[in-house]
């Protein structure tokens, strides 16, 4: 969709849910994918190519925090902000435990210096207010391309022979 504030993955085992946030999300004019678990997920990050991914934590195949993990863990998807939303998720607590953070040790990411299951940018409880979820993939967006601008601006600067490629 031309002119849209941005692209959204929207991951979740609830059709009922992937329709809602999608929904949301589209009237605000974003284009919207959905996948059905992680394993599907992974299979159309790089086709479509989104700003921001929403994420559930409890879905068949590949969950939530492995997907964190796998999308992590690839150079070409890191860089992309995660929304997990999850009814497992207490609002009051970040991870609705009170004795700290799930026990992610068998997380894959474990192993290749991320944190493991880190890298989630945002927690959303379900039922979640809709407006929370918009304003927060706006944010994700908004600072994304100004991470860009950031990039791209101190190249267009360079004196043009620093440009150059050496034969």
């Amino acid at each position: 969709m031309p002119g849209a504030p941005g692209r959204v993955l929207v991951v979740d085992d609830s059709q009922v849910i992937r329709q809602l946030i999608r929904v949301n999300l589209e009237l605000d004019g974003f284009e919207v994918m959905t996948a059905c678990d992680g394993a599907e997920c992974l299979e159309r990050v790089h086709r479509f190519r989104p700003d921001v991914i929403t994420l559930d934590l409890a879905m068949p195949r590949l969950d939530g925090l492995g997907t964190v993990d796998r999308l992590r863990l690839d150079r070409s998807t890191r860089h992309i902000p995660l929304l997990l939303i999850s009814a497992s998720v207490d609002p009051r607590r970040p991870w609705g435990a009170d004795d700290g953070p799930p026990d992610w040790s068998g997380s894959a990411s474990g192993d290749a210096g991320v944190p493991p299951g880190g890298g989630i940018d945002a927690v959303l409880s379900k039922p979640f207010e809709p407006a929370e979820l918009v304003g927060l993939v706006k944010r994700f967006c908004a600072e994304g391309r100004r991470r860009v601008v950031q990039l791209v601006k101190p190249l267009a600067e360079c004196a043009p022979a620093s440009r150059t490629l050496a034969p």
